[in-house]
């Protein structure tokens, strides 16, 4: 039996010194294939993950490891600053301007190349770039949920003790973040500004919220 003329032309094509050895670049689709091993690794469930898109929670837990912190704490972070909306276009209610999946004030969005305006147009996934972008500084050192959360709300405090006062009362930095005075003592710590935070860890690990 002679073979047939597709498996001639294959044999040829296998025969010829001209073919390269080097595979063809493969463009990533989302979703991943299930049995690909970044589809494992993404596959485990995390903090607030039945709340976004597979595809958002595929970004949050690559962009974790990349900078090296906890998707779980990036995902309560994300939840806390847009209220549990996980909405990009989410605007500070207290007027300071901060817009976005982690609140990125008018200065800080010029300072990445953007605008508020452009980053609230975005999807998650495309402002999930600028949130990787901003926190690529502390890269390392967002080794717990405080730390990581300061990195968004106070950088200065990202290295410091949980006792480290941030905001006083007097202060604008206090009056737009008054809230999280737990105490009402007129002063927010990391610690206290953290907490919450935490609380919002807590839930998004919840059945029907974990995913």
């Amino acid at each position: 039996m002679f073979p047939t003329p597709f498996f001639r032309s294959l044999i040829a094509w296998l025969s010829s010194p001209f073919r390269s050895e080097r595979p063809e670049p493969v463009e990533r689709n989302w979703p991943i294939p299930p049995s690909s091993p970044l589809a494992e690794r993404n596959a485990r469930p995390i903090a607030w993950g039945a709340r976004v898109t597979p595809d958002v929670k595929h970004a949050v837990i690559e962009i974790a490891g990349r900078l090296a912190i906890d998707p779980n704490h990036l995902m309560a972070i994300i939840a806390f600053e847009t209220g549990r909306s996980f909405d990009p276009s989410t605007v500070n209610r207290a007027g300071s301007g901060a817009t976005g999946l982690i609140q990125f004030m008018p200065a800080t969005a010029r300072g990445l190349g953007t605008t508020t305006a452009t980053l609230a147009r975005m999807s998650a996934i495309e402002q999930l770039t600028y949130v990787e972008k901003y926190l690529r500084p502390y890269a390392g050192r967002m080794t717990d949920l405080p730390s990581a959360y300061m990195a968004v709300l106070y950088p200065r405090a990202v290295s410091k003790s949980p006792d480290h006062v941030l905001f006083r009362k007097g202060s604008v930095a206090y009056k737009l973040n008054r809230g999280l005075d737990a105490n009402g003592n007129g002063q927010v710590t990391k610690a206290e500004a953290a907490a919450k935070v935490e609380a919002v860890l807590r839930e998004g690990l919840r059945p029907g919220l974990i995913g």
